[in-house]
């Protein structure tokens, strides 16, 4: 697997390292995602992260669209760290308290 950091990356200076998304990334992640509106790549449904249908029978957790019946996203948490896949997720809107 190729990593980001392999120097790939456009030589001119045209864009800052990752670490530019650490202050908007923790706001974000700082807020309860379930009242987020997510819309599923299936089939496009939207609605709150709360309304899909989470299965626990898995090593993780396996969270699936209650339109179409696709995975939207899977949670998988080790004693160090944590995997968040959200490829079933065209995008999340969330609020932000202020």
């Amino acid at each position: 697997m190729t990593e980001y950091g392999d120097g790939h990356g456009l030589a001119d200076g045209r864009y800052e390292d990752g670490n530019a998304l650490a202050g908007p990334l923790r706001e974000i992640f700082a807020v309860d995602v379930t009242a987020a509106i997510g819309r599923c790549v299936g089939c496009g449904l939207s609605g709150p992260v709360a309304e899909l249908r989470v299965y626990q029978h898995a090593p993780g957790m396996v969270a699936r669209c209650p339109g179409c019946d696709d995975v939207v996203l899977r949670v998988v948490r080790g004693p160090a760290e944590a995997w968040l896949d959200l490829r079933g997720t065209v995008s999340l809107r969330i609020p932000l308290s202020e």
